[in-house]
């Protein structure tokens, strides 16, 4: 029988033991060091730029971004519309069992920017903050214009005011929007407008979420929790503000044009004109308040419209509140809902399927209802003269709706206001006009053929 050398067996051990250690090495080295959200996050002075992935330079830059401002206390809450969009309720309730260490998998997107919203009556503008934020090796642009809530008929230029903060460190940009309280109780931003010697490189500009152009927001509820491990406050509500967040933008009224306008024709200042103004802001209030409840948007329309964009007001001779709304959200509780908020019922023309329109009544102010139809190239609501049973049909371009305030209400109107209110006014739109015959003077009115005589009945009500 043979005698174990036991110096060759103990080097056989030792190399084998090295072989596995290596093996095991090499496995960790090319798996599960790869494997998302499995490894912690060195901080930035321990490693540079270059030895991180992108997602990995997004987490610290955003990391190093949200310990400033919570230093600072600054009120942001998150808006990045892809983080957002990756966020779920679930997620939201898991707070006390995350780990503490950073699994990077909402706020590490893969996109060039990542964006906070601010409220700006909450927070008192403070300069060090920028200075804070360039010590800690952040690059910075601070973007400024006109502050609206100053602009008047009679006064046509505010003060400027923050409209929006870029932070920019290893290429990655922090967008930083101001919202602003305005008189319709709601948020406003302004567009992201940079000026000529500002440096265009900074950021990729035509991929930022917010600035292109000015938008309104309900104020949202926000809640604290934990994304990756950093605090952030998020809206409450996810899937609310990303719906706002797609058709926010915002008009503002043009002050200098209706200013111009006024010199030319000025308003009716009577008791009677003052009363009828009064009347018709508490029932556009009241409309809005009404059709919220219902989830029925509405734009205003006709000679409503036309008083927004040509003199920032109501005109006063008109005595009536004109609304339009696509007959797709038409709900068969509109005229039960109107009834109960405590207006009459004076007309109802027409169907669903054609020419559908509602008239109510309250303090002798009107609010007509014109419903619109979609029909590829154009866009038409309809009308009808009791009487005779004739129809009408008045078209318009396409267009689509975005925000303007009137009456310190935030409403809607059309996008493509001029080739709406051109449409229906025609080129001199801009001459007012005390005689109208809504049979003929619309410049896009068509005659619609007339309603059979045995449907009068359903189709041509008059209380």
């Amino acid at each position: 029988m043979l005698r174990v050398n036991r110096t060759a067996v103990l080097a056989l051990l030792i190399v084998s033991s090295s072989v596995f250690l290596l093996f095991q090495l090499h496995y960790y080295r090319k798996y599960v060091s790869k494997q998302p959200g499995s490894h912690i996050f060195r901080p930035a002075g321990h490693l540079t730029p270059g030895h991180l992935t992108a997602s990995q330079v997004q987490w610290q830059v955003v990391k190093k971004f949200l310990a400033l401002v919570q230093h600072f206390k600054l009120p942001l809450f998150l808006t990045d519309t892809a983080v957002l969009a990756l966020l779920s309720q679930d997620a939201l309730r898991q707070r006390d069992r995350l780990v503490r260490e950073p699994h990077c998998s909402f706020l590490c997107t893969g996109r060039a920017v990542t964006s906070f919203a601010l409220q700006a009556n909450q927070w008192k503008y403070d300069p060090s903050f920028l200075l804070a934020a360039e010590q800690k090796g952040f690059e910075v642009m601070e973007l400024r214009g006109v502050d609206p809530r100053l602009a008047s008929l009679d006064t046509l230029s505010g003060e400027d005011i923050p409209l929006h903060f870029l932070f920019r460190l290893h290429n990655h940009v922090i967008q930083v929007v101001f919202l602003y309280e305005r008189s319709g109780n709601y948020l406003w931003h302004g567009a992201l407008r940079l000026k000529g010697d500002a440096d265009r490189s900074f950021a990729a500009f035509k991929v930022l979420d917010y600035g292109r152009y000015a938008g309104a927001y309900d104020r949202p509820q926000l809640i604290l929790t934990v994304l990756d491990g950093l605090d952030v406050r998020v809206p409450r509500n996810i899937s609310h503000f990303l719906a706002q967040q797609k058709h926010a933008r915002f008009l503002e009224c043009r002050y200098r044009d209706a200013r111009n306008f006024l010199q030319l024709y000025p308003d009716d200042s009577s008791a009677a004109a003052v009363d009828f103004r009064r009347k018709a802001k508490a029932l556009l209030h009241l409309t809005a308040r009404t059709l919220t409840r219902l989830d029925v948007p509405f734009w205003l329309s006709s000679g409503t419209c036309l008083g927004w964009f040509r003199q920032c007001s109501i005109i006063s001779y008109s005595r009536d509140v004109d609304i339009g709304i696509f007959i797709a959200d038409y709900r068969p509780d509109i005229i039960a809902a109107f009834t109960d908020a405590g207006l009459t019922l004076k007309h109802k023309f027409g169907k669903v399927e054609d020419s559908l329109e509602l008239s109510f009544l309250i303090e002798d102010v009107k609010l007509d209802i014109f419903f619109f139809y979609d029909n590829g190239d154009i866009m038409w609501n309809g009308g009808t003269q009791a009487k005779s049973g004739r129809k009408f049909k008045y078209i318009f371009p396409r267009f689509s709706l975005c925000w303007a305030e009137l009456l310190e209400l935030k409403v809607r109107v059309p996008c493509e206001t001029l080739d709406y209110v051109t449409a229906n006014y025609g080129a001199s739109w801009n001459i007012p006009l005390r005689v109208w015959d809504w049979k003929s003077s619309p410049s896009n009115v068509q005659a619609n053929g007339v309603w059979p005589v045995a449907e009068w009945a359903e189709l041509i009500q008059v209380y």
